[in-house]
């Protein structure tokens, strides 16, 4: 039989009509694809938001979510530079803030905040507002406030010569502008990390002056309950130490006199607004201090913790750790009440792999620690990490800080997104947002949900953070029934009205 080019011609047109049929095409398995899907399959299998199912109108919120997610994605794909997570967010705020995925997870109700420090926790604008109060002293030639009736005297470590705020103003028209500058990170004075934690630590003298000012101080944590209230967050566990406040004669109050006030500033708001859930302290120590320090520091918190057994929670330690002390130099004041304590150490807030700082990983988890701050070093450390799901040690990641200290440049590069790939027990925290102009969670939770899981994670990974923070919070029994309830009727009208709002009826 001889083929001609006809005959060929007409079989290979056949036999392609034919494979291209559905029933054909069903029963044609190719094996390279089918292992590349079971190996896609397994990986979401284990990533962060697996166990949950969503239902009803969760599917439709998704959806929308979903929609503007994809859609700015894809957009940063082709146009690489404008990816708002791989830029400075001191840079990238305000087009933050224009972002769908932004305003929808603003509506969102987002459980608990776990990881805030108790002077950076309110707005740069009301900060502000406080400079307007009356008998507020500023410094001549530095950035120091101090509310006094009459001129206070030179203080040698913050300032020799106090004028009136107003006189300053009037001799310099800019000085709102100034004051602000001198609240917050600025981007173009960040170099080196070392450079950057310099300036930032430089910002909570300023903050202080004002804020432990016993009238400010009542407003101040008001308004900063109001401010995580109007991001939909339910309640909050503050790192702080009871700070002596003082008043207009310069009289100091006592540290427990700072508790009183608190709790009766908390007891007010909760009253006012009854899906708020309070506030519990942390107690914090520097670890730029000497072990005596930090002994004392204990013995007080061990008082203070007797005293106020429902406002105070635990204790940690806090600053740059690639420049001061570890949590092994501090064995003695520590190992003695591991077993009577809530630890929430920082740990691993570095970029060093087998120094000091990042060792403190392994010092946190033989301490007992209920939970990690930042652990931005544990993916380095395998066995930590197995440790970490195994006892259900949270992670508590802070994307905006890690990146405006220098930690990471691009937030896709934030070893979190192992976290998430694999599951480990993690919230959303903010850190210290005004320092950078942030307020509440929602802009960490962006940066997590754009720049570090997967494009692919969805609104079951958002519900699981949410979740996560009342489940690992420090909350009594009867407090977690509470806010599991609150959490719940909340979560159920975010879905219900997300599709209906304009966000999604002018994308869809």
């Amino acid at each position: 039989m001889s083929w001609n080019l006809k005959t060929i011609c007409t079989i290979s047109l056949f036999i392609l009509s034919f494979s291209s049929c559905p029933l054909v095409e069903s029963l044609i398995v190719d094996p390279y694809l089918k292992e590349r899907d079971r190996l896609i399959e397994d990986e979401r299998k284990l990533q962060f938001g697996r166990d949950i199912v969503l239902q009803g109108d969760e599917i439709k919120a998704n959806e929308c979510l979903m929609r503007a997610k994809t859609a700015e994605i894809d957009h940063a794909f082709q146009h690489p530079e404008d990816f708002l997570p791989a830029q400075n967010f001191l840079r990238a705020r305000k087009e933050i803030e224009r972002s769908t995925v932004f305003r929808i997870l603003r509506r969102m109700p987002k459980g608990g905040l776990f990881h805030a420090h108790g002077l950076a926790i309110v707005s740069i604008d009301k900060l502000l507002r406080y400079t307007y109060l009356p008998n507020l002293w500023i410094c001549r030639d530095r950035f120091a406030f101090l509310f006094s009736r009459a001129r206070p005297p030179p203080l040698l470590s913050l300032c020799d010569d106090w004028v009136p705020i107003e006189e300053r103003r009037r001799a310099e028209p800019n000085l709102d502008q100034e004051i602000k500058r001198h609240l917050m990170l600025s981007a173009s004075r960040n170099d080196d990390i070392n450079h950057v934690w310099k300036d930032f630590n430089n910002l909570f003298p300023a903050v202080g002056g004002l804020a432990v000012y016993k009238p400010v101080y009542k407003k101040f944590m008001y308004e900063a309950m109001q401010e995580l209230y109007d991001d939909n967050v339910m309640f909050m566990e503050l790192r702080n130490s009871l700070f002596p406040l003082y008043d207009l004669d310069g009289t100091q109050h006592t540290p427990e006199e700072t508790a009183r006030t608190l709790m009766k500033v908390v007891k007010r708001f909760c009253t006012n607004n009854p899906s708020f859930l309070g506030i519990k302290l942390i107690i914090s120590q520097s670890r730029s201090v000497p072990l005596d320090v930090v002994k004392q520091k204990i013995e007080q918190f061990k008082r203070w913790k007797a005293e106020f057994p429902d406002l105070i929670i635990g204790f940690d330690l806090v600053g740059q750790e690639d420049i001061h002390h570890s949590l092994l130099d501090y064995r003695e004041a520590l190992e003695g009440i591991k077993d009577e304590t809530n630890f929430f150490f920082h740990a691993g807030e570095t970029n060093w792999y087998g120094r000091q700082p990042d060792h403190n990983l392994y010092d946190a988890i033989v301490l007992n620690t209920k939970r990690i701050g930042h652990g931005f070093a544990l993916i380095k450390h395998p066995k930590l990490m197995e440790i970490v799901k195994e006892k259900k040690i949270v992670v508590e990641v802070s994307p905006i800080s890690n990146q405006v200290l220098k930690l990471v440049g691009d937030l896709r590069n934030h070893p979190a997104a192992h976290f998430f790939a694999t599951n480990l027990p993690v919230v959303i925290t903010s850190d210290d947002p005004s320092l950078w102009g942030a307020t509440g969670l929602s802009f960490d939770f962006y940066e997590a949900f754009v720049g570090i899981m997967s494009s692919e994670a969805d609104l079951r990974a958002l519900k699981q953070l949410a979740l996560n923070s009342i489940k690992y919070s420090s909350l009594d029994k009867r407090e977690k029934a509470k806010a599991f309830k609150i959490f719940n009727q909340t979560w159920m009208e975010f879905v219900t009205e997300l599709p209906k709002s304009s966000l999604c009826v002018k994308a869809a």
